[in-house]
């Protein structure tokens, strides 16, 4: 991003007259919807930001900079925070990529903590007897459904590595809001009503259904077995979930529900330290995530076939650019479902998905005028050594997952990109229960047709579309970005990234511009503030549009002003985002 515009000139205005304010506990709540003139959504710092997806979150990982912790301790915190105030996204039952970037030694460093398929999984297991796909709506609620988590264990390896703070005393804000009670706010009041069905089958109904009737907005959440679990880890550690008796009740939910994790695949559980991929685009560079996530080569593919195509030269809003976006999404999408997995399992073929002289031949297959009727993997192994096999084709009936994301800097310049994530709202909706935590369904991340680089088998991680990210200029950091939503993640990463590169909007507002996400299959889904002429024009192109709009995703985002050295962060007004900047 060249420059900032005129809102954010007023807005540091503001922000230096008030920089000391901070929002109290349960202050401030947005009511009903989106509202991208939250005043929360957009801040200022010298020493530190922080930008999540809910207010009390930011508040934990703001306090802990301004105690002295670093970025690490602080997303610790907020993690614990956000599995107390956003529990149908993300928490200790589920797993996640933290990237860290180290402002001393200017080194990135990924804690994976990704869930893992336990011992007793098996390639078939979401086929039925007939060795057809089980449908997503019943195979995600099933024990088999469940991965062996991995948050904890990331966190914990996150703190050891580069933390100042103990666990201890980063857990004792979530302790406090799960045992007092937090208020719902209209997100996950919404959750809860779309989930109840789901909810009310496991332990889950006596903490989101009371009495049989779901949370509404305004009521006070109140957890007192995920207190009494944090206590529990705050008092014995990690292997208190992994090696102690959470970790025993965590498999025999699993088991209870038709899965397979005993205590020994809790154990077992490892997690692994990543260096990032790395690729460029427009003069800048991107760090991003590896295998096994799909997100970093999906994000890469698309922001260089959409270099080679000129895609700055269309308007924002024009057809033309959103047609060009559709084409090279479903290129990247293609080659996604066909060669990623678990590289500890399969071998990826990462350079040649990412070689510029692949990605410009895929380029050349976009016609600018019609829709590609059907879209098909390239043949990245022909620009690289090896040989690998394209997955069969899948029957796509998965709805998407829903995660969270934060953005964290803090005054030495290291900074923290994490996404984390139950996979759909409140996971498998299994509550463990006495212990509070709501376990994932991550394995449905698996394809449930077995024979591709993303089977299922035991140990191994699902692919995912998680895609925690920075942007560098001339050597130095300038952005920290990344977002829920399952695969639409990669659309919502690389449409923010695309719209402050190459149409220099300010972080706000290219978090804000509406956004389009379709894969090689899928119709384009659209959110609200899409043009009806850019439909009406894409349609007769031969581009296929769901019913309705819908939002898509949650970017929080920090940007570094390398001129004033300023943090500036923006989160997205499809969640209450807030964002806290440091001033002393």
């Amino acid at each position: 991003m060249r420059g900032w515009r005129a809102p954010f000139v007023w807005m540091t205005a503001i922000v230096l007259l008030f920089a000391v304010a901070v929002p109290s506990v349960g202050a401030g709540a947005q009511a009903g919807g989106p509202n991208p003139d939250d005043p929360r959504q957009v801040d200022v710092g010298k020493y530190g930001m922080v930008v999540s997806a809910h207010p009390l979150a930011s508040k934990v990982g703001a306090d802990v900079l301004k105690k002295g912790g670093n970025a690490v301790d602080a997303a610790v915190a907020i993690q614990f925070a956000l599995n107390v105030a956003e529990p149908m996204m993300s928490g200790i039952g589920g797993g996640g990529f933290m990237m860290v970037y180290h402002g001393k030694n200017k080194k990135i460093d990924i804690v994976d903590s990704r869930e893992r398929a336990p011992a007793g999984a098996r390639p078939d297991m979401f086929l039925d007897e007939n060795g057809k796909p089980i449908p997503f709506s019943q195979r995600h609620t099933h024990g088999n459904a469940i991965g062996v988590p991995g948050t904890l264990k990331g966190l914990d390896k996150a703190l050891s590595r580069w933390g100042t703070r103990p666990m201890a005393q980063l857990i004792k804000p979530a302790i406090r809001m799960a045992d007092q009670g937090v208020p719902v706010n209209w997100v996950l009041a919404d959750a809860i009503e779309e989930n109840k069905e789901k909810l009310a089958k496991t332990a889950a109904k006596d903490v989101f259904l009371p009495n049989g009737e779901p949370l509404k907005e305004g009521d006070r959440l109140v957890q007192k077995d995920l207190a009494h679990t944090f206590r529990l880890i705050q008092w014995h550690g990690t292997k208190a979930f992994y090696r102690g008796k959470i970790g025993k009740a965590i498999a025999a939910a699993s088991r209870e529900h038709g899965g397979s994790m005993k205590p020994r695949d809790l154990k077992k559980y490892r997690v692994t330290l990543d260096k990032p991929l790395r690729g460029s685009y427009k003069g800048y560079e991107v760090a991003t995530m590896p295998p096994p996530s799909s997100g970093g080569i999906t994000v890469l593919q698309i922001l260089t076939m959409l270099d080679r195509l000129e895609i700055g030269k269309e308007d924002i809003r024009s057809p033309e650019k959103y047609h060009l976006w559709a084409e090279a999404s479903r290129l990247a999408f293609a080659d996604r479902a066909a060669y990623i997995g678990d590289p500890t399992f399969v071998d990826v073929p990462i350079k040649g998905m990412t070689n510029p002289d692949y990605l410009n031949k895929r380029s050349t297959l976009v016609n600018r005028e019609q829709a590609a009727t059907k879209v098909e993997p390239g043949d990245p192994w022909a620009y690289q050594t090896g040989n690998g096999q394209a997955a069969p084709q899948q029957k796509d009936d998965r709805t998407t997952g829903e995660t969270t994301h934060f953005s964290v800097a803090d005054r030495w310049g290291n900074l923290v990109s994490y996404t984390t994530t139950i996979e759909q709202l409140f996971g498998s909706g299994v509550m463990v229960p006495g212990y509070g935590i709501m376990l994932n369904n991550q394995l449905t991340d698996f394809d449930a047709v077995p024979g591709g680089p993303n089977e299922v088998q035991p140990g191994k991680r699902p692919m995912s579309s998680m895609s925690p990210t920075l942007l560098f200029k001339d050597g130095k950091p300038v952005m920290v970005v990344g977002s829920p939503g399952g695969p639409t993640i990669i659309a919502s990463v690389a449409q923010t990234i695309l719209n402050t590169v190459e149409y220099d909007q300010s972080l706000k507002e290219a978090i804000e511009e509406p956004r389009i996400y379709n894969s090689h299959t899928s119709r384009i889904r659209w959110e609200p503030g899409i043009p009806d002429t850019v439909r009406t024009n894409l349609q007769s192109k031969g581009h296929r549009f769901e019913s309705s709009p819908r939002y898509i995703g949650n970017v929080n985002a920090i940007w570094i002003d390398r001129r004033t050295g300023l943090y500036h962060g923006a989160g997205d007004s499809t969640r209450e985002s807030t964002a806290i900047g440091l001033w002393r």
